[in-house]
């Protein structure tokens, strides 16, 4: 069942959601070849505790950590290490904070120095999907309506969508209903309603869409080594139209980056 929110709760998660916006802001600039996983994870849950909440993952599902580090071939679920971050790698850093009583989850793929033009093309559309996947979410449309404009967008460009993951809805419980697959047919799945929340995060891989899990039974990767990306933004409907609770403006104001990607999706102008 779907659970709509209230405009002062959703006014809550927006905290929620920006704190972890913030949160990828702030590693944003510790990102760099050399540094661990691990030292960002360590940032992250004094960062998070120091702005009065506590980190949404660590303890949910027995996850020992507060941010899950995927590093190229990975997809999600990577565990912070202490292996260096080397120069060209990409890093999907997903990260959740728990204010007020309510969950924000998002994440975003860094480019760590020079990245390959192929993978850094792998980046661009998948970023790009996010939001084509954003404009479904509205009144009149239904769960696949999202997922098939992810695929259709990825798969002209010769990428393919990872199934076994999906986006979800969220709320009190980090997932709620309905599940937000990254694939699917127009006009299928439960209908949009006005007050829900959802995690849209599409998974895009370079190469094939199989899967496996590592050993830690966590991390899940290509099952053919090649890189993948993960961009997620939390998204309210509101009068009808998709509102991001979530912001990648952090993220770019620390490396430098001009973008007006998110404005078609807020009410009024984000101020940091």
């Amino acid at each position: 069942m779907i659970i709509p929110k209230t405009q002062e709760e959703i006014e809550l998660m927006r905290q929620s959601a920006l704190l972890v916006s913030k949160t990828l802001g702030m590693l944003a600039t510790e990102l760099k070849p050399g540094v661990t996983t691990l030292e960002l994870d360590r940032k992250a849950e004094e960062f998070i505790r120091d702005h009065g909440a506590v980190p949404g993952f660590k303890g949910l599902y027995g996850c020992p950590s507060t941010i899950l580090t995927s590093v190229n071939e990975q997809i999600v679920h990577g565990l912070p290490t202490d292996k260096p971050i080397e120069e060209g790698d990409i890093v999907s850093i997903d990260c959740g904070t728990v204010m007020n009583g309510f969950y924000g989850d998002h994440a975003y793929t860094f480019e760590v120095g020079e990245v390959d033009a192929e993978v850094k093309r792998l980046l661009q559309v998948t970023k790009e999907s996010l939001y084509v996947g954003i404009r479904e979410f509205r009144i009149g449309n239904r769960v696949e309506d999202v997922g098939s404009a992810i695929q259709r967008y990825c798969e002209a460009e010769g990428y393919t969508v990872v199934r076994e993951l999906v986006g979800h809805g969220l709320g009190r419980k980090m997932h709620e209903s309905p599940e937000m697959p990254n694939y699917g047919k127009p006009g299928r799945g439960k209908k949009f309603i006005e007050g829900q929340v959802v995690a849209i995060e599409p998974m895009i891989n370079l190469g094939t869409r199989n899967i496996k899990q590592l050993n830690d039974g966590w991390t899940i990767v290509t099952r053919d080594g090649k890189p993948s990306a993960h961009f997620e933004h939390d998204v309210a409907m509101v009068n009808g139209k998709p509102e991001l609770l979530s912001t990648f403006q952090y993220i770019y104001q620390a490396l430098g980056i001009t973008s007006n990607e998110e404005d078609e999706f807020r009410a009024k102008p984000l101020v940091l």
